[in-house]
């Protein structure tokens, strides 16, 4: 058996109001798609699949060799998404494909690893994940029988007032057999508008005589998707929860989390203590005990052991052991300070060494 994994990242995003394609808008450091990709990456051998389409060459840039492209164009819906990465699809009886969207960057892995279980061991051809709650965010409802057994989803536009009430929300990420799949995708109806929606592919199983289940969520965060920037917000309130939340149980003090970004690419030491309105970016790597903060700025920097940095700004700087800088002190690109070096008020410096023990 293979896992071939399918990533949807064709579409146009024009509710961001963006030049940027939606996909390389930056949660918590990292662009959109960087997250499906890595899950993707995580939990199949097989390069993962990406459907492209407008302004796709700033998205191929990014990803490079990684993964193979698609192109979409035009973009005719999900369903036509996937038709176009048929061809590299396989399609051997026990195959199973992935599909994930590139602007739902909240899924755990875990949750994506239990969603191919499910499917390994279901005899019907769709798993597909399901939420709870009062909220749509715009997502088909999933319409159960008397007995609970899964009908169809109805996407938003199309449901009935009737449907409109159902509070189980389809979260656009499915495990498929890949056979059943590439039989079935040319069976997709044109939608009233004019799109091919791969959640129909849940009532051809059906009408088949064929089973469809899901995988309830019970955190509602990971499904969260990104249309527009204020989804953009609410996503990276959850990651900077989830990232401080990391950080914390795994020894790190965070005096006040609501106040402390850290970005997903960043490493810390044990018993090292953040204070508020502390932002820590990029490839900086921090050691033990340290203390950093309050309205404190360390992006892309090597920062040792037993530091303090006190209202300042490190940039792609170098501190070794026991370095104090602050208040007010500006470290920019180039600048190393040797063990114990003191750098006092209002200090800058710039493409250069400090020795050990130096006080500036």
């Amino acid at each position: 058996m293979k896992l071939f994994a399918v990533i949807l990242a064709a579409g146009q995003g024009t509710r961001m109001r963006s030049k940027l394609p939606k996909v390389l808008h930056p949660l918590a450091g990292r662009p959109l798609i960087w997250y499906s990709v890595e899950n993707a990456k995580r939990i199949t051998r097989e390069k993962p699949i990406v459907v492209v389409g407008h302004n796709s060459e700033k998205v191929k840039e990014y990803l490079g060799d990684q993964v193979c492209f698609v192109e979409q164009n035009p973009p005719l819906g999900t369903g036509h998404a996937v038709l176009q990465a048929a061809p590299y699809l396989p399609g051997n009886d026990d195959d199973l494909v992935l599909v994930m969207a590139a602007d739902m960057p909240l899924f755990h892995y875990e949750t994506v690893m239990n969603l191919v279980e499910m499917q390994k061991k279901h005899p019907g051809p769709i798993t597909l994940v399901s939420i709870g709650g009062t909220d749509s965010r715009g997502f088909g409802r999933v319409v159960r029988d008397a007995r609970g057994k899964i009908q169809a989803v109805i996407e938003e536009a199309q449901a009935t007032p009737d449907q409109l009430r159902i509070q189980e929300y389809n979260s656009s990420i499915y495990c498929i057999n890949a056979k059943w799949l590439i039989a079935n995708l040319k069976r997709i109806p044109l939608s009233p508008k004019g799109e091919y929606y791969l959640t129909d592919l849940v009532g051809i199983a059906i009408r088949d005589g064929l089973s469809v289940q899901a995988m309830m969520l019970t955190d509602s965060t990971e499904a969260i998707g990104i249309n527009t920037r204020v989804h953009l917000a609410e996503a990276e309130a959850v990651m900077r929860q989830r990232i401080n939340r990391q950080w914390m149980m795994a020894g790190v003090t965070i005096v006040d989390p609501a106040t402390t970004y850290i970005e997903s690419s960043v490493s810390l030491g044990m018993d090292t203590i953040i204070y508020p309105d502390t932002i820590i970016q990029g490839k900086t790597e921090i050691g033990e005990n340290c203390c950093l903060g309050p309205h404190t700025i360390i992006s892309d920097a090597q920062i040792g052991n037993q530091c303090k940095v006190f209202y300042s700004v490190v940039e792609k700087a170098i501190l070794e052991d026991n370095v104090d800088i602050g208040p007010y002190a500006h470290l920019r690109s180039g600048a190393h300070l040797a063990q114990g070096v003191h750098m006092g008020n209002f200090g800058e410096v710039k493409n250069s060494y400090l020795g050990p023990g130096t006080k500036m």
